[in-house]
């Protein structure tokens, strides 16, 4: 299995730019399109104990659905959050990138840069024309 899989909507920009980012370095990742191919309600439970985020974390709270469900209550329960995010995918903040120096929720996009076991890279223009140079800082 390749050891980089990104977690991918290609309608997202961040996604977009954190995908260009990731093959910038030569690399080429397992893209899983998570609105066609959706984690089970365990499966996100893993992606986050992975980040060392809460769940919150990976909610997409700008998303209408969020908002419609009521999921943006402090007080909703976590569990509550991983059955809407494994029945409504779209609700799954992107994207996800696993690899061997870790997982993270890459917002912005050049927070990918951590996790990548190559670099410094040289310098990346994103779709906007933000300019990300990279310090070679990387997960240990």
């Amino acid at each position: 299995m390749n050891p980089i899989v990104i977690y991918h909507n290609p309608a997202c920009g961040t996604s977009r730019n954190t995908l260009a980012l990731i093959r910038h370095a030569g690399l080429e990742p397992t893209i899983v399109d998570y609105l066609k191919t959706p984690l089970d309600k365990e499966g996100l439970r893993s992606l986050v104990s992975a980040t060392g985020e809460p769940v919150r974390a990976l909610l997409r709270a700008k998303e209408s659905k969020a908002a419609e469900l009521g999921l943006n209550d402090p007080a909703v329960s976590d569990e509550a959050l991983l059955e809407a995010m494994a029945a409504h995918p779209i609700l799954m903040n992107r994207p996800v990138v696993i690899t061997p120096l870790g997982t993270a929720l890459c917002r912005p996009s050049e927070r990918v840069l951590e996790l990548l076991p190559v670099g410094p890279l040289p310098v990346f223009t994103k779709e906007d024309g933000e300019v990300v140079v990279d310090s070679g800082a990387r997960r240990r």
